[in-house]
């Protein structure tokens, strides 16, 4: 063996490596084993609270400095914060015991591998109760002044511009006590850092939203009424029907939209007010040049109301917007006063003298004979319309017969009709020798008439004093030699018009 040089002898140098690294190794061990001898393991939660590294008296100190950061909503939407302070609800541990045993229980040996232990214990955590309750009442969101209550959703009132609208539902920030009241408790318990009034569902909510199909149901219903539109033509003039009045009609019970019947006729009947014609008084230039009033008579506008009611509400409800005509009982020849027209019978009681009128131009004109002053039969004055118009048609009386060639009643069973078996007409004739009220024509005048006139041609007759005939028939066979017509003078066989009863509805004279 051969010595070292210098007289030095060498050892191994990794063995005493080792030996280092193993007296290091043991004593950091022996440090972690010691040191969670008296603190929790990494790893370790208890009541889901992580308590990695901490010693109890490190808990007991958290305890003391926890506060809850409370989340509120403002009325706007934006939120707030708020905390509950442990110290102010008198937080703290009910005992140390459960704690001391966990950490006595728990694996130090094994510090330094990966660690996951979870423990649930009941009633650790304990704080003054009502303490928590009054800081829980002191919270700004109980504030009166505060809190914005929910409101629900609902259906504007009709407007022009937007017809019915639906207004959404508002959350507000008006507070559950119980809901927040039990939230925050299990925050404080739990030793959370937050609780979230909104997000844990604290706020009271609206009981209809914009998505209730109901709500949605009863708007469509109103957009569809408000969406109508119908125009009335009178002539010139326009009346016209959509969203701003049928709004104003309808009632919402439930699900369910209707029409106020009530309404539906005002609106009629203020269409009668303004364009019915029929009952009312006229002037009328005479083609003597003077002016008369007429006020008797039943030609003119005559509407329908009661059809007209139900054919308008049923187009309101089906949404059908146009123009429409009124259901009439009897129209005239034009809307407005005269509504007469320009073409018409004028007959002249107080002359016997009548004229025809087509299109303005004058026809014809001729004397005639009208009913028997002397015996109570007097022609009434008024505006009336030809009923209808018939051909060979026959007069009946209590005792005969007589056959007309021309028969064009327009009051009723009075009439304009050929004479032929008289030898004269005109002149004072009527006063002891007239008809029972029938306009007498010479044949050749009533067929003339006859073949220029329709249904419904106005006939106008009228008294204009100063135009007496000047001079009187003298010698006129009497009425019975004459073949004159009886009161009756009603054709036997004549269709069902012939009669010219009114409708049903029949206006008071005094409506307009």
């Amino acid at each position: 063996m051969k010595e070292q040089k210098n007289g030095k002898k060498r050892f191994p140098v990794l063995p005493a490596v080792l030996c280092g690294l193993l007296l290091a190794a043991s004593a950091a061990y022996g440090s972690g084993l010691f040191y969670y001898q008296s603190h929790f393991l990494p790893g370790t939660a208890v009541d889901r609270i992580d308590v990695s590294g901490m010693t109890i008296e490190e808990m007991k100190e958290q305890v003391q400095d926890y506060y809850l950061r409370v989340v509120e909503r403002q009325a706007d939407g934006q939120t707030l914060e708020e905390e509950i302070q442990g110290k102010d609800i008198g937080l703290t541990y009910a005992s140390e015991e459960p704690l001391a045993e966990l950490l006595k229980a728990q694996n130090a040996w094994g510090w330094f591998l990966p660690q996951s232990a979870e423990y649930e214990t009941e009633g650790l955590i304990s704080c003054d109760e009502k303490k928590l309750e009054s800081s829980v009442k002191n919270l700004k969101g109980f504030e009166p002044d505060f809190a914005a209550v929910p409101t629900d959703a609902y259906i504007s009132e009709y407007s022009p511009e937007d017809g019915f609208v639906l207004v959404p539902e508002t959350q507000g920030n008006t507070l559950d006590p119980e809901k927040t009241r039990k939230t925050i408790r299990s925050a404080v318990y739990a030793l959370a850092e937050q609780a979230d009034l909104d997000a844990a569902g604290c706020y009271q909510t609206p009981s209809v939203t914009a998505e209730d199909e109901e709500l949605n149901q009863v708007l469509a219903q109103l957009q569809q009424y408000a969406d109508t539109k119908i125009t009335y033509i009178f002539g010139d003039q326009e009346e016209v029907l959509d969203g701003a009045t049928i709004s104003g009609w309808l009632q919402v019970d439930g699900t369910d939209v209707t029409l106020d019947k009530m309404q539906v006729e005002a609106f009629v009947a203020s269409l009668r007010k303004k364009y019915d014609t029929i009952f009312r008084p006229r002037t009328f230039m005479t083609s003597y040049g003077k002016e008369v009033t007429i006020s008797s008579g039943d030609y003119g506008w005559w509407m329908n109301s009661e059809q007209e009611i139900q054919e308008l509400t049923e187009m309101i409800r089906q949404g059908e917007s146009g123009e429409r005509t009124p259901v009439y009982y009897q129209t005239a020849d034009q809307y407005g006063m005269p509504d007469y027209g320009n073409t018409y019978v004028e007959i002249n009681l107080t002359a016997q003298h009548l004229f025809l009128y087509k299109d303005g131009t004058k026809v014809l004109e001729s004397d005639f004979v009208s009913g028997n002053s002397s015996r109570g039969y007097d022609t009434p004055d008024g505006v009336y319309g030809i009923t209808y118009k018939q051909r060979n048609a026959t007069l009946t009386g209590e005792n005969y017969q007589t056959p007309v060639s021309w028969w064009m009643p327009f009051n009723r069973n009075i009439g304009m009709h050929d004479a032929g078996w008289r030898g004269s007409f005109g002149g004072n004739i009527y006063k002891t020798n007239g008809s029972h009220g029938c306009i007498n024509l010479p044949p050749s005048v009533a067929k003339e008439i006859y073949e220029n006139i329709e249904k419904g041609t106005p006939v106008i007759c009228y008294h204009l004093p100063g135009t007496e005939p000047v001079v009187m028939e003298k010698g006129a066979p009497p009425a019975e030699e004459a073949g004159q017509e009886t009161p009756a003078e009603v054709p036997a066989d004549t269709p069902a018009e012939a009669s010219a009863e009114p409708p049903a509805e029949t206006p008071a004279a005094s409506e307009p």
